[in-house]
């Protein structure tokens, strides 16, 4: 899993830098910005906004809009006030991250998870630990029968008021709380229904459908 950098760029009207970084090579990372092709950047390099402070073996340091982060290749990070961009976008592009899966960072009713794209999923679906961290109320959601590694399990049907990932949101999203640990929060069809998707070489575009 690459890290990923989300930072406002000029307020909250204009959408969010994402910045993930896919590697090195010698001296230079590779990063893609904004879900375009990757680019080989050098320490002090500005690359769209985003600046490379230092590197070392398996994470970067940047800068974008005066906020700096580190990102390390196995743990995203994100920085800047408050939600980026205002929701209106309507294109999803994720770029495959080690092990073949898509990961990003996004927010559930306003409140930052990670998020992995599981197209075998009904639904979202998140462990209580996770509701329970962005403040999700989900003890009057209908109770759910889950068939896990470890048996039958109840969970909760809960309805989100809204899923976004970069600049694209979804509102009145239907969801699954689970009492199983989960790493990340199953991105499944029922925001996955929205788009219509296709795999772009190493990586997966979503295109808003409605």
């Amino acid at each position: 899993m690459a890290g990923v950098l989300a930072v406002g760029l000029g307020g909250t009207a204009q959408a969010a830098q994402s910045v993930t970084l896919t590697g090195t090579i010698g001296s230079r990372a590779i990063l893609i910005v904004n879900g375009g092709a990757p680019k080989t950047v050098a320490v002090g390099e500005t690359y769209q906004g985003v600046k490379l402070l230092a590197l070392s073996e398996g994470q970067a340091t940047v800068e974008a809009e005066g906020r700096r982060a580190t990102l390390r290749m196995d743990s995203p990070v994100s920085v800047g006030g408050g939600a980026p961009g205002g929701g209106g976008g309507t294109r999803i592009v994720l770029p495959v991250s080690t092990g073949g899966h898509f990961m990003t960072q996004g927010a559930i009713n306003g409140r930052t998870v990670n998020f992995m794209l599981d197209t075998g999923a009904t639904s979202v679906a998140l462990s209580n630990a996770d509701a329970q961290r962005i403040g999700l109320d989900f003890s009057k959601g209908q109770i759910v029968n889950l068939n896990t590694a470890n048996g039958v399990v109840a969970g909760r049907r809960v309805r989100l008021d809204s899923v976004r990932v970069g600049d694209v949101e979804v509102r009145e999203v239907d969801a699954i709380v689970s009492p199983q640990s989960m790493p990340f929060v199953l991105l499944g069809n029922s925001f996955i229904s929205r788009f219509s998707m296709r795999r772009d070489s190493d990586q997966m575009v979503l295109e808003k459908r409605y």
